[in-house]
Parts: C-alpha cells; sequence; structure tokens
C-alpha cells in the first residue's frame, strides 16, 4: 500500500477548487429538483452552509426517500468520474484501478452517507403535518441554518399554530 498515491498530482489549484464546489453544489441541487418533483406544497426552505433544506407537510413517499439517496451518488458518481479520470481534470491520477476506486466510493460517501441514514430515519419513524414541520424546523435551528417561509408556510403556521414565523422560531431556540 506504501506509494498508492505517489503519483496523483494538482495541476490547477484553484481549477480543484472550483470543481469540488460545483459537484458539492450540482448535489445538492438534485435534492431540491427531487423535492420539487414531489409537487407538495413547500412551507419554507433553510439555507446553510451545509446546503438547501427544503420544508413539505407529508411524508415522502418511498420511492422519493429512494430517489433522494440514489440520484444524487449517481450525479456525484458521474461528475468525480468526468471531473478527475478525463482529460479536462485538475488532478493527475494514476491509471490504476484501486485509486480510481478508492476515490470513487469517497466521493460517493461524502456526498450520500448523510442521506442514506435520513433515508433509513424517515423510513422507521415517518411523521407528517404539523410534527414534520416542527421536527425539520427544530433540526434546522440547531444547524445554524436560516430559514424562510412561503406565504404558504406562514398562513400554515397562523392556523394551525396561531403565531407567525418569527415567533416560531424564538420559541425553537430557547
Amino acid at each position: 500500500m506504501p506509494g498508492l498515491f505517489s503519483g496523483v498530482r494538482v495541476n490547477s489549484p484553484l481549477g480543484l477548487i472550483v470543481f469540488l464546489v460545483f459537484w458539492i453544489v450540482l448535489c445538492e441541487c438534485v435534492h431540491v429538483l427531487i423535492t420539487l418533483g414531489r409537487r407538495e406544497p413547500v412551507i419554507g426552505w433553510g439555507v446553510s452552509p451545509f446546503g438547501i433544506t427544503l420544508m413539505t407537510l407529508r411524508e415522502p413517499s418511498l420511492l422519493f426517500i429512494w430517489l433522494d439517496v440514489l440520484c444524487p451518488a449517481l450525479v456525484s458518481g458521474c461528475l468525480l468520474w468526468i471531473g478527475l479520470f478525463t482529460s479536462i481534470s485538475p488532478l493527475t491520477i494514476p491509471e490504476r484501478w484501486p485509486i480510481k476506486l478508492f476515490v470513487l466510493v469517497v466521493g460517493i460517501c461524502i456526498t450520500s452517507c448523510s442521506n442514506l441514514y435520513h433515508a433509513l430515519h424517515d423510513m422507521r419513524h415517518p411523521l407528517w403535518g404539523e410534527a414534520r414541520v416542527l421536527r425539520t424546523m427544530q433540526l434546522l435551528r440547531t444547524s445554524y441554518t436560516r430559514i424562510h417561509f412561503t406565504a404558504f408556510g406562514q398562513s400554515y403556521l397562523r392556523k394551525h399554530f396561531d403565531v407567525n414565523p418569527t415567533e416560531l422560531l424564538q420559541v425553537l431556540s430557547l
């Protein structure tokens, strides 16, 4: 195993940074597109350094739960292959299959392990309605996420909790 990564060189540090940012952003965009593809009303969204989270009322179907795991993993693998193992790569990587396999597996795990955990959690403990909204908001507040509400979300909070978004966020942060 010694010297396994001895032939890896960075040709373009800026290109590598741009590629990594593009890779993470595109994987997050796939999550957003899958959530929007469910065609359910969005209550709000949270923006953090860890990504974008859309809040909906209903628990997604089993199909959408697994699509939210598999599609970003597939996009991640394709982007890693194109971005690191073709002529446009900002890295020079030796043509050894263990290195390629290691890079692909680690990259896919980086973008998909948390998705797999959330999918298994959603299957084991499904939530919907008010409980789902409160759980999502509480999780977002613990990660210092900036939460924005849609017009539907604001009316939903007024109708079901009799509060405006600012008051509810203050209560959740206590």
